[in-house]
């Protein structure tokens, strides 16, 4: 699923590389737990992962294809298709309602929407089924996405990121907002929706209790020769 060979990063007007990866494999279907201390990278590479960055020199290789190699219209098409996003800042699109929120994968990616369709009879009836997993009330489902708690935004952040089954499902923090409850249930929900589809999972957290439930657990500062190089 994922290939990454002699990649390096640096920020624009950075002094030194923060990301340097001399290889780096993850085979399809795994669930990885990535950790680190605040500042090392973490979400730096996520974002490489999900072609939102590219890597200054090297390679990052999602299914085969290098993110380099595509111009940035490809690139989000290809994301569209292939990526499930749980961003640190969840970037909801605010005016829309909940529902609109997680089924804008399926607006922008006829292989997700497809997808969706196969599975639960049409894209909204996916999206619904979605958010009752998350726990998210249905009477909150048709108001926007700013009037949500920040726990509320989270859950539909990673209901859109599910939709459609994507292969490669990238998360980054996604159960900081959420108390212990919630968190065994997302985190239950999550694994059993990427186990079930097949797909690929690489999951950033502090929450180092979390990692007994990943086929691997992978420390970026072990794995990134930026931190010996400084």
């Amino acid at each position: 699923m994922i290939a990454i060979r002699d990649l390096r990063y640096r920020w624009p007007g950075a002094q030194s590389d923060v990301l340097v990866i001399d290889a780096l494999d993850v085979a399809d279907g795994q669930a990885i737990f990535l950790y680190g201390p605040s500042g090392c990278g973490k979400s730096t590479l996520l974002g490489l992962l999900a072609g939102v960055l590219v890597a200054d020199a090297g390679s990052v290789s999602v299914m085969g294809q290098d993110w380099a190699a595509c111009r940035s219209a490809k690139r989000d098409a290809l994301r569209a298709d292939r990526c499930g996003v749980i961003f640190q800042q969840f970037n909801l699109l605010p005016f829309l309602s909940v529902i609109d929120n997680v089924l804008l994968p399926c607006r922008f990616s006829r292989v997700r929407a497809a997808r969706a369709t196969a599975l639960a009879g049409n894209a909204e009836a996916a999206a619904r089924e979605l958010l009752e997993r998350v726990a998210l009330p249905a009477n909150l489902w048709q108001r926007t996405a700013a009037e949500l708690s920040v726990g509320q935004q989270q859950r539909v952040a990673a209901a859109r990121a599910l939709i459609g089954t994507p292969p490669l499902v990238i998360a980054d923090e996604p159960t900081s907002a959420l108390d212990a409850a919630l968190r065994e249930d997302f985190m239950t929900l999550l694994l059993g929706q990427c186990r079930a589809a097949g797909s690929t999972l690489i999951f950033v957290s502090h929450d180092e209790r979390l990692a007994e439930r990943f086929d691997a657990r992978w420390s970026l500062p072990a794995l990134n020769r930026a931190v010996l190089l400084t």
